[in-house]
């Protein structure tokens, strides 16, 4: 882009290879980043809530997704408009940070986006609705603070958090058995918690499916699961009190690094070459049995020669095992990765009280599983399903569960679901707005009326009347002074949310609020947008 100027000195731009592109000006280029941020919000609209749909996404190689999980969509769609990518990344921001919330904090912003077009049409200034906005947002998250109640929560008295994991759930396609879930994600994360910093490394915690069986099948095993079996058919399949050796050597002979070649012209030379390679595989198993293992679990594979060597000596192995199933074991075995046979030492061999061979159904899939480790600070969320869909929404709705248990161990405040927040945050947000003298109360009652976009989503995918339920509830909140009531999406019978167990984590919400109003507000600040054109 270059300033040049006529001869009358009037200045005029030249955009270099214009004709290549298009230029989207003021109001113009406003409505149109605005329109693009909607159409993203409308499609996740729906999904909202328990009672939201699923979307169906099929990706270029054929893989169908079906899901209801705002940033899975988002992810899996192939967005080109630069506006429409900004609110995919606002969606992957709220799921890195507080893994929930991923469809709530787009259809904010969708509705924000909504009511700044309105005041955009009446005249006001940009800059004037994104700082009306912002202090909006200041008081729907203080008002946030001042509704919130806290949890406590122990070792023995799970059960609030439990409440809350299911929540969550229940907004997915597995919220037929939510309480079973909700159940084991708390305890995978109370295995792996630590209480006094409040921290949780959600790492420890593997997530593996398996097609076939039942969702109620799904089951929290204190240790690790292989999806492998034993290297021979005849090793044992249950092996008690393990000592595991965990290697990343390979099981055979040492390679030089140079490049070499063995002449063998006679048959004595190739004689003494195979009963060398014979002692290395004998030197190399017996190391093993040597320093009392009795379980030896390999990165990379080995041959025939070596796992009938194995076999004979009676010490089963597994191979092929990966670089982060590794490390896990080794967690929680409490033993160490090897790297040389040299280094092999009782010290450094793993401990776990059982290690079995499970195989599912008529096929001849076998997992193992490594259980009563020395230090289960490792365990593993073993789902089944129905086909490869359910497993793989199944796994996606536990990491959403155990990221919430993570939030309430981090910090314990709730706020009430339902919309119940978000129509209080409306009522102070609204009442705050007759403080501001200036232009910037339209745009905080604007964000009053955008706050209001999640419950009448709520109450529109419930099948109820968006409108009527809204005002009722609302009514009844101003009436009783009371935060709890939200939108009955349930049909229980009760808009108290309190009785419905429906909570949230504190800090979630704040976040989507915040998150919502930051990109929405950077959105209002573009008014140029310079773009090439499609041939």
């Amino acid at each position: 882009m270059a300033l040049a100027f006529d001869e009358f000195g009037r200045p005029f731009i030249i955009i270099k290879e214009q004709e290549q592109k298009t230029r989207l000006r003021g109001l113009d280029a406003q409505k149109a980043n605005i329109s693009s941020g909607k159409a993203v919000a409308r499609i996740l609209r729906t999904s909202l809530g328990p009672k939201g749909m699923d979307k169906m996404l099929q990706s270029p190689d054929g893989d169908v997704t079906i899901t209801n999980d705002g940033a899975t969509i988002l992810e899996q769609m192939d967005v080109d408009n630069q506006i429409a990518k900004l609110m995919v990344e606002l969606s992957r921001s709220q799921d890195y940070e507080i893994g929930d919330g991923t469809t709530g904090v787009v259809v904010l912003a969708g509705g924000l986006l909504e009511q700044a077009e309105r005041l955009l049409e009446r005249g006001i200034h940009p800059i004037r609705v994104a700082e009306g906005y912002e202090m909006a947002s200041r008081i729907a998250v203080e008002n946030l603070e001042r509704i919130s109640e806290k949890f406590d929560f122990g070792l023995s008295n799970i059960e609030p958090l439990v409440q809350t994991c299911m929540t969550t759930l229940s907004s997915k396609i597995v919220n037929r058995c939510k309480r079973s879930l909700a159940e084991i994600a708390v305890k995978a994360v109370l295995a792996v918690a630590d209480l006094e910093r409040k921290d949780v490394n959600l790492e420890l915690i593997k997530v593996e499916g398996k097609v076939g069986g039942k969702l109620e099948d799904a089951e929290l095993i204190y240790g690790i699961v292989v999806d492998k079996d034993m290297s021979h058919p005849q090793m044992p399949k249950k092996i008690e009190d393990a000592k595991i050796a965990i290697l990343t050597c390979p099981f055979e002979p040492p390679k030089p690094k140079t490049k070499h070649k063995v002449d063998i012209d006679t048959v004595e030379k190739f004689q003494t070459l195979r009963v060398q390679e014979q002692k290395y595989f004998d030197d190399m198993v017996q190391k093993c049995k040597d320093v009392g293992a009795t379980l030896v679990i390999c990165q990379w594979g080995f041959d025939d020669e070596a796992n009938h060597l194995l076999m004979h000596r009676n010490l089963p192995a597994v191979r092929w095992v990966g670089g982060v199933e590794l490390e896990l074991i080794a967690i929680a075995t409490g033993g160490r990765i090897v790297p040389r046979f040299q280094e092999l030492t009782p010290e450094k061999l793993g401990k776990a009280g059982l290690v079995r061979e499970k195989s599912f159904g008529t096929t001849k899939d076998r997992m193992l599983y490594i259980e009563h480790c020395a230090n289960s600070r490792a365990v593993t969320i073993f789902v089944r399903g129905g086909n490869k869909m359910i497993v793989e929404e199944t796994k996606r709705s536990v990491h959403d569960a155990l990221c919430v248990a993570r939030n309430i161990i981090r910090n314990n405040s709730i706020v009430y679901g339902g919309g119940s927040a978000e129509i209080s945050c409306s009522i102070a947000v609204e009442a705050a707005a007759d403080r501001y003298p200036g232009v910037e109360q339209y745009a905080i009652r604007a964000f009053a009326d955008a706050l209001d976009s999640i419950p009448m989503a709520l109450a529109e995918n419930s099948g109820l009347q968006p409108i009527e339920t809204l005002s009722a509830v609302k009514s009844q909140q101003i009436k009783e002074n009371n935060f709890y009531y939200g939108i009955d999406c349930n049909d229980v019978g009760t808009n108290d949310m309190r009785e419905q167990n429906v909570f949230e984590t504190l800090i979630g919400k704040q976040q989507q609020i915040l998150l919502a109003t930051q990109v929405v507000k950077m959105i209002l600040k573009i008014d140029d947008v310079i773009s090439p054109t499609d041939y």
